[in-house]
């Protein structure tokens, strides 16, 4: 048996941009990607704290040290510069991995979108 687990989380970071005339995706600033170990193009769920929407996409790599918190195609929609969101990836693991593993949570600052030291 398998266990979807929180894998890594970015914890309320600021929508900087919604472009809808994108194919999709999420545009994430490369130092937050790095921090929470994400892979470009791995899917992740972003949860809008300020309307409670909650989508899943995939992970572009965003200008390292901009901040950038980018929504693209369809999820402009649903997302507006400024909101508040959560971004979790998850990963699959057994009962037995599950017990040990510690998920990489990162607490940037919500104005900036950038690692508090």
């Amino acid at each position: 048996m398998f266990l979807e687990i929180v894998k890594s989380k970015i914890h309320r970071v600021s929508v900087t941009e919604a472009n809808l005339n994108y194919i999709g995706s999420i545009t994430i600033d490369e130092d937050l990607i790095d921090a929470t170990g994400l892979y470009e193009n791995e899917k992740v769920q972003i949860v809008n704290i300020n309307n409670g929407e909650r989508i899943e996409t995939y992970v572009i790599k965003g200008e390292r040290g901009s901040g950038k918190i980018c929504l693209n195609g369809a999820a402009a929609r649903k997302f507006a510069v400024g909101d508040l969101v959560i971004i979790m990836s998850y990963a699959l693991m057994t009962p037995e991995e599950a017990k040990n593993f510690k998920p990489k949570v990162v607490f940037p600052d919500s104005v900036t979108n950038r690692l508090i030291s």
